[in-house]
């Protein structure tokens, strides 16, 4: 399916867009990244034979411009942040999301692209011990989250929309549960649990400071492996058909959080603040019908995608200082 096409990924120099890019590049696409990374910072982690271009989103004629004569788009593109950026940084969210997402589709529809590929979220769930993709709609998003799960929803929408109204039938779904790996984003402060754990505990804080007091749980899946069954799910779903991508397994805050002391240094202790917020009690997705469509299958194991995320972020920690960062930007 991949081989020869001309495939752009919009947000690809995160830690699924790179990932991807290598296996797109390997199936034999000619890939093109666009991020609002710099060059130098591109060239160091995207496979040698991607094209990158260095270009805002937010504007509809860029997104006109880079979806000229592709075949296929992927949009991965989103702002990466943790619960306490969720709750206090929504206008950053919301704002940025709803136009990039809605400029991209508008764009890749009037250049009739075979397919496109939405990446929504885990977040956009109401709460439930476990999320069945039929029951997005049963609720609202929880609280904290509320205003990226509604973006996310959003362009789900857009997608049926375009599918509803002029029979566009590019648009695949996917809901990924809380993605790690290398290649993330590992600011203390904005970052996602698992990067922001890793470079504290590689920068010598003991004890360890942790949000909540450890005991909700989480679904998450290692960065390489949603990028394949994203390039299964492009290939095998029906269209506007979401499709979740996790390991099905419910993983607490303080597994994670002993887990990574305990390949990093175990002389570190960890304290719980459970005066700030933690979010839902449980976040877990049933994988149910993406074995059924895409069949898919666990790939990598929590603790040996925590090795390799831990050991990519101790040699490279200059690299990852030289990634946007969207919050610093807009000082935010």
């Amino acid at each position: 399916m991949y081989k020869g096409r001309n495939v752009v990924i919009a947000g690809g120099t995160g830690p699924i867009g790179i990932p991807l890019t290598k296996q797109l590049i390997e199936r034999g696409a000619n890939v093109t990244v666009v991020s609002l990374e710099n060059h130098d910072y591109a060239s160091k982690v995207l496979h040698p034979k991607a094209k990158f271009i260095q270009s805002d989103l937010v504007d509809i004629q860029n997104c006109n411009n880079i979806v000229k004569n592709q075949d296929m788009v992927f949009n991965l593109m989103g702002i990466r942040g943790s619960v306490g950026i969720g709750e206090t940084k929504v206008a950053s969210y919301l704002v940025s999301m709803l136009r990039f997402q809605t400029n991209l589709m508008e764009a890749a529809f009037n250049a009739k692209i075979d397919k496109f590929l939405f990446v929504g979220s885990i977040n956009s769930y109401p709460q439930a011990d476990i999320h069945f993709e039929e029951n997005m709609w049963n609720g609202m998003p929880k609280q904290n989250d509320r205003i990226l799960g509604i973006a996310k929803r959003v362009g789900e929408l857009l997608g049926e929309s375009y599918y509803l109204e002029h029979n566009w039938e590019a648009v695949r779904i996917v809901r990924p549960s809380n993605v790690y790996g290398p290649f993330d984003a590992f600011p203390p402060k904005t970052a996602h649990v698992i990067p922001s754990l890793i470079s504290r505990i590689a920068k010598g804080e003991n004890p360890l400071i942790v949000w909540g007091n450890g005991t909700v749980k989480r679904d998450f899946i290692f960065s390489e492996d949603v990028a394949f069954w994203m390039l299964e799910a492009m290939e095998k779903a029906p269209p506007c058909y979401p499709i979740n991508l996790g390991s099905g397994i419910a993983i607490t805050i303080k597994e994670i959080a002993e887990t990574i002391t305990a390949i990093m240094n175990p002389n570190i202790s960890i304290k719980w603040d459970d005066t700030k917020p933690s979010g839902d009690p449980c976040r877990l997705l049933s994988m149910k019908r993406a074995k059924s469509t895409i069949g898919f299958y666990p790939k990598t194991p929590l603790e040996q995608g925590l090795i390799k995320t831990i050991n990519w972020y101790l040699n490279n920690q200059s690299l990852t200082k030289k990634r946007f960062n969207y919050f610093k930007k807009n000082n935010l």
